[in-house]
């Protein structure tokens, strides 16, 4: 009886793992649809551009530059207030270590 019992055992959980190893239901995904390539305008060379569009681009580029310049003078006066509460710290933690 018990050898009957063990293989049932073993039957069921061999369909059980097999129902689990099966893959799950298919996803259906849309094809994308193709574009002509002749609609795409082809991108005009820098050197063909206009004088005002140029001016324009390196104006931009020139107030980018010292948006830049700021964050950086910004950035590095924050890292030297690090630098000073860092020493600080390190100050009060030897004092407090004496006393």
């Amino acid at each position: 009886m018990s050898i009957r019992s063990i293989f049932g055992l073993a039957g069921a959980v061999f369909i059980t793992g097999s129902m689990l190893a099966q893959s799950p239901t298919p996803v259906v995904v849309q094809a994308v649809q193709a574009t002509s390539t002749a609609s795409v305008p082809s991108a005009a060379p820098v050197r063909t551009a206009e004088p005002s569009t140029a001016a324009a681009a390196m104006k931009a580029l020139q107030q980018m530059k010292v948006a830049n310049e700021e964050i950086l003078r910004n950035q590095a006066a924050t890292l030297q207030k690090l630098d000073e509460l860092e020493k600080a710290a390190e100050q009060i933690k030897i004092f407090s270590k004496r006393g």
